[in-house]
């Protein structure tokens, strides 16, 4: 960022109502609750709502990133498509790249059964599963499928990786400039847009790790919910044709749950830039493009059983120079329904009031910029400046935060 430009922070805040649905659900596929005012309430987690806001995101942008534990792999499906590279030989180099990269692997195991029926577990060679994710730009398989055949003699001819101990033909023995291991490496710490922005996490190399220029919170209901019980059945068409005996094929049970929820998320500026190495305007575009993918999207867990592709009834923004706010806590005492029914205007009207009444509380200097839009008719003063629209209200923020930059 420029020293002229004292923006820090841009915080949004949305307020979403989601019907009969399951986005995000625990391990024993129940809806996700947290305690929150001595309530419960229906939550999503930042993970699963951060995945189609990323998606959305590499879409805008026009760049993507491969977050996998099989490289290898990967390197080795593109050398037999793309480079003509056997099956065998493709397979044994995406096994050298990814033991030289330096991060603990396995080896991928099948299940063999004799003819009495008894099991064994038998190691497949060439098949390397990394203990730690990888994330980079997906333009790291071809760069990897490059060294692959820069170095193709010596893997060609070199043995299967067959113990999770063996780092293969392309590690050396002892550190040195230059080598395979560390162009691997190199290529395993370049960065795009999206990991710029995202952050990532890789401690098993070097100089990898990003820290993310994003924070976003877990989404909550802004008042008490209720776990529903949905008991369901499907018809077996042949039995339904034939009538030759009653029933159903199948029955089961699902959890849903509906509310009002707060979300924010916020954008640290300082740290955007830092990844981006000063580029303001790659800064002011990925800022912008997150701002626009975090109010545009939601999770799509059971979308073909209950479709609940609602808009966001509130959006705020507000770009600071101080420190990031959360409104959060306007929902620590939940809101009750109005008499008519609903919580989407109640929860507008509480937001509001505790947006002004923070404002009041904690000074106003920090604000450069404040603004909102919503579906509602009510003027909400605590949020400054009204938009006509979601794009109108990113707009302003962007033009705040980053002045021409974000007007080119």
């Amino acid at each position: 960022m420029s020293a002229t430009n004292s923006a820090r922070f841009i915080c949004v805040s949305a307020l979403h109502t989601v019907p009969f649905a399951n986005l995000n659900r625990d391990d024993t596929n129940s809806v996700k609750t947290v305690q929150f005012g001595g309530v419960l309430r229906t939550r999503i987690s930042s993970q699963c709502w951060k995945r189609p806001v990323r998606l959305d995101f590499e879409h805008r942008i026009g760049q993507t990133a491969l977050r996998t534990r099989r490289i290898g792999e990967r390197v080795a499906r593109l050398l037999t498509d793309e480079r003509g590279w056997s099956n065998d030989h493709a397979a044994r180099a995406g096994a050298h790249l990814a033991a030289a990269a330096g991060i603990t692997f396995e080896l991928g195991k099948e299940v063999i059964e004799d003819d009495k029926g008894s099991k064994t577990t038998k190691v497949v060679p060439n098949i390397v599963f990394h203990n730690s994710m990888v994330y980079a730009p997906d333009t790291t398989v071809s760069a990897l499928a490059d060294v692959a055949e820069e170095f193709r003699e010596r893997i060609e001819s070199a043995q299967d990786i067959t113990t999770s101990a063996d780092t293969g033909v392309l590690a050396p023995k002892k550190k040195q400039n230059g080598s395979p291991a560390e162009k691997i490496q190199g290529i395993l710490r370049s960065t795009n847009g999206v990991i710029n922005t995202f952050g990532r996490m890789l401690t098993e190399v070097d100089g990898a790790a990003v820290d993310g220029a994003v924070q976003v919170a877990h989404a909550m209901t802004t008042h008490a919910t209720d776990v529903e019980i949905d008991y369901f059945s499907a018809v077996d068409d042949v039995t339904a044709l034939w009538q030759d005996s009653t029933g159903s094929g199948h029955m089961g049970h699902a959890e849903f749950s509906t509310g009002t929820f707060y979300r924010y998320a916020t954008i640290d500026l300082a740290q955007l830039a830092h990844n981006l190495k000063g580029d303001v305007a790659a800064v002011s575009q990925l800022a912008e493009t997150f701002l626009h993918s975090f109010v545009k999207t939601m999770p799509e867990a059971k979308k073909n059983s209950t479709a609940p592709h609602t808009p966001p009834d509130l959006v705020h923004i507000t770009v600071r120079a101080d420190r990031p706010l959360s409104l959060a806590a306007a929902f620590e005492k939940p809101v009750r329904a109005a008499n008519e029914g609903g919580y989407a205007a109640a929860s507008r009207d509480a937001l509001a009031k505790y947006a002004e009444a923070v404002n009041e509380f904690m000074g106003s200097d920090g604000i450069l910029s404040s603004g909102w839009t919503g579906l509602g008719t009510k003027d909400l003063a605590g949020f400054g400046e009204r938009n006509r629209s979601l794009d109108g209200l990113i707009t302003s923020a962007a033009r705040c935060a980053f002045g021409k930059q974000a007007a080119a």
